[in-house]
């Protein structure tokens, strides 16, 4: 077996973050009653994932904050609203909000726990590797049964730097013990997970979970359903 230890991303690679955060984003709509300002939801949902997209990329990059993030992901789709008076300290509570309604979700991507389970018997060491916020990934890990798979947490809040960074893998390997040439990396995120860690000198294995956005043949490995990697592993 030329793996031992798995750095395994957690957003939208095990937990269904996008789906959950769907669900979430209208319970948060509702609990506001943000229908007060827009002719039609959808038009706050476009722009709250537009935003959404575009600050988690700069974050990875290390080109904002997280508490700019935090506030400008609601400010920005909320000023598309008509009457509302959009402050810091509103869009800071309607996301508290919002990732308390995320957090609590126990959805997961089709085959999760299948996956672990099967990895667990085969006696890898698995690692999760995320750049999301510490006090709801921990929360996310409880909701969806997936904590007690992994040896060792790994959040870019930690390390001091996010994925895509060396500086990210080389703080991973520090903390969970892993040598890169038994190593494998495993993620949806084509530019943070699997570029990320093919720079830092991994293998590394590609979800590519919606194949007509994204086709690549770069990865050491490339699947499009998590049983895929029973295959492979």
């Amino acid at each position: 077996m030329k793996y031992k230890d798995l750095f395994i991303d957690f957003d939208d690679t095990l937990y269904d973050t996008y789906g959950n955060s769907v669900i979430a984003l209208q319970e948060t709509y509702e609990a506001y009653g943000l229908a007060r300002y827009f002719a039609d939801p959808q038009i706050f949902y476009d722009a709250y994932w537009q935003t959404n997209i575009d600050l988690w990329t700069q974050y990875s990059k290390g080109e904002i904050t997280r508490d700019y993030l935090i506030v400008e992901r609601f400010r920005r789709p909320l000023s598309v609203g008509e009457g509302l008076n959009v402050t810091e300290a509103y869009c800071l509570e309607m996301s508290d909000c919002f990732l308390d309604f995320c957090s609590s979700k126990s959805g997961v991507v089709e085959g999760a726990h299948e996956l672990m389970d099967y990895l667990r018997n085969k006696g890898y060491r698995m690692h999760m590797c995320s750049n999301g916020f510490h006090e709801v990934q921990y929360k996310k890990l409880a909701a969806s049964g997936l904590r007690d798979y992994f040896d060792t947490i790994i959040l870019s809040e930690d390390a001091g730097v996010n994925k895509p960074s060396p500086q990210y893998f080389d703080y991973a390997f520090q903390r969970s013990g892993a040598q890169r040439a038994t190593t494998l990396m495993i993620g949806d995120n084509l530019q943070t997970d699997i570029m990320g860690a093919m720079a830092a000198g991994l293998d590394a294995l590609f979800f590519n979970r919606y194949p007509e956005h994204e086709k690549t043949t770069v990865p050491t490995f490339v699947v499009t359903s998590l049983r895929d990697i029973m295959k492979i592993l």
